[in-house]
């Protein structure tokens, strides 16, 4: 049977490698590489699943996603954002915050168009562009000062570029983009007439008492972002797939057009449960503190293993870790620490080919499995 050269074009994800193969090797191995959270959603949140289902809440909605739910989320987004849209108009609901970023992108990419994207860069960034006959351009953002930052995005620019992607908080780093940055990508947008999609996504894991920063905020703006959230990381509903773009009239309602033809609408039982999510009386910074707890875990065991070093993370549940003085590449590191120590971690090269020297490491385990997860990585690099 004939296969789409699209299809055999995309890569398949180095991330979904080591799951899996993690997960052929036995019951013992510790699997650091998804950012799938282990913690359950509140009570409440999985009360109103359950009593959709029971109600019969179980067949299509409006192909932006049940009204209430975006009357909900368009009041959650005047409490966090300060912003004022219309639930109608400025907001669709999706099949997870990876449909959103799709969908965004589908709705402004032409064949040849050209999108710059942040390095280290979630991987699905670079695929969907490509899906879309686009061309996904990277600006290596790591160990780099906001000026070299701001020239690089700056030189990458040409009349094909039609937009740029900003993951702040960022997976894989899980760092946060300055200020002083988000203002000078939002002069360059509104310059070079650009737009910019904010995959958000993780802005409910941000750590220390550091604030949410937004390039949304910026004066002229609203007119040109698609702001991408979801409910995946924040109430860690990872699996019951319920995301949101939320932009300008004319992109969402196409949006919404090529929902219809690509999934109809979310998992109806999930967006109720959506709907008591985004409730204000809704607790769920108990996701936030242990994920912070556990950030300390890892980051505390790193700073003491020899040849390894990262940032302390700012924010989400991801290490990138430094292993250049181990002499190894990122996939050697990764197969041979997954075979050895049956400790599984994400390459770096993933999230660009001139990540080789890194590793991710997902700190979505309970305290215990973390810190044996630990001994077993100083163990492994102490034997190299």
């Amino acid at each position: 049977m004939k296969v789409s050269k699209m299809a055999t074009s995309v890569s398949a994800s180095l991330t979904r490698k080591l799951f899996n193969m993690a997960n052929e090797i036995g019951t013992d191995v510790i699997n650091l590489t998804l950012g799938d959270p282990d913690l359950i959603p509140a009570l409440e949140i999985r009360e109103a699943a359950c009593d959709a289902i029971m109600q019969g809440q179980t067949r299509y909605s409006a192909n932006a996603g049940l009204k209430k739910l975006r009357e909900v989320y368009s009041e959650f987004i005047s409490r966090e954002y300060n912003l004022s849209i219309d639930s109608d108009k400025n907001i669709i609901t999706t099949v997870g915050g990876m449909e959103a970023l799709f969908l965004s992108l589908a709705a402004t990419v032409d064949k040849d168009d050209e999108v710059i994207i942040l390095g280290p860069y979630y991987v699905n960034y670079r695929e969907m562009i490509h899906m879309l006959g686009g061309k996904a351009v990277v600006v290596d953002t790591m160990n780099k000062s906001d000026d070299v930052i701001v020239d690089g995005i700056k030189s990458a620019i040409n009349d094909k570029t039609i937009g740029i992607i900003v993951n702040s908080p960022c997976n894989p780093t899980g760092d946060i983009l300055s200020g002083e940055l988000l203002d000078s990508i939002a002069e360059i947008a509104n310059s070079e007439d650009l737009m910019v999609i904010s995959d958000e996504v993780y802005n409910s894991l941000i750590y220390d008492g550091d604030e949410k920063d937004s390039i949304i905020f910026r004066d002229g703006m609203k007119d040109r972002t698609i702001l991408v959230d979801s409910c995946s990381k924040r109430f860690a509903m990872t699996g019951w797939r319920v995301g949101f773009a939320v932009g300008p009239c004319e992109v969402i309602a196409n949006m919404t057009k090529l929902q219809e033809n690509v999934a109809a609408c979310a998992p109806l039982p999930s967006q109720h449960a959506a709907i008591r999510a985004y409730q204000e009386d809704c607790e769920y910074s108990y996701i936030r503190e242990t994920y912070q707890h556990r950030r300390d875990i890892v980051y505390n065991a790193i700073s003491k293993i020899p040849n390894l070093s990262c940032k302390k993370p700012k924010a989400t549940f991801y290490c990138f870790v430094d292993i250049s003085k181990t002499g190894l590449d990122s996939e050697s590191f990764a197969y041979q620490l997954l075979e050895k120590a049956h400790l599984a971690v994400v390459p770096g090269v993933s999230y660009g080919k001139q990540y080789a020297n890194y590793i991710r490491i997902a700190f979505t385990l309970n305290d215990d499995l973390l810190n044996e997860a630990m001994r077993r990585l100083e163990q492994f690099c102490g034997e190299l």
